[in-house]
């Protein structure tokens, strides 16, 4: 019977670990001297992480869904939401995001963060429930366009039409297009 107890205690314990959210709040001086604060907040049971830059109109808000593979950028100062998959191999894993995350200024030595580019198309969604809630809920109202990756280096791309969002001091995105919103 002291096993059994011992037993259900410890598997409480492990599922409240893994079930947790996190939220974590960062800030920071912005590339320009101003002041960005970022937070995230991670659903350990839906397998999503919330992010969201404060820094006046340049603000955003993005949602990571890991069991869809998928993330999308509300943009503020675009009026306008960008829908993208998830590139797994470099995108950091929830373990990873909240660890990291909790380190306030990145270690002495640490590698710069990977950068990735997407162009977005010029189409906007119709139907953005398609993505599942937690995109839907971001994006919902606002005019929502897809964007596709772009490998490697691209010299085609025309960088005054492109948008910089990026999860902490871990990674970059570049969201490049004719981006209109409402």
């Amino acid at each position: 019977m002291k096993t059994l107890v011992l037993a259900a205690a410890l598997l409480g314990v492990f599922l409240t670990q893994s079930l947790a959210n996190d939220d974590i709040n960062i800030s920071n001086k912005g590339n320009v001297g101003g002041d960005t604060h970022q937070t995230v907040n991670i659903d350990n049971h839906d397998n999503v992480a919330n992010i969201n830059n404060y820094n006046g109109w340049n603000s955003w808000n993005s949602v990571w869904d890991y069991n869809r593979g998928l993330f999308a950028a509300r943009l503020f100062h675009k009026r306008a939401c960008v829908v993208s998959r998830m590139n797994k191999a470099v995108v950091p894993s929830l373990a990873q995001l909240g660890t990291v995350s909790h380190e306030k200024k990145p270690a002495a030595g640490a590698p710069h963060p990977r950068e990735l580019t997407y162009t977005v198309t010029q189409n906007k969604i119709k139907n953005v429930a398609q993505f599942g809630k937690h995109v839907e809920a971001l994006c919902k109202g606002v005019p929502t366009y897809y964007a596709q990756e772009i490998q490697g280096t691209s010299l085609f791309v025309d960088s005054s039409g492109c948008t910089g969002i990026g999860i902490l001091n871990i990674l970059g995105i570049t969201l490049c297009g004719r981006i209109t919103g409402c």
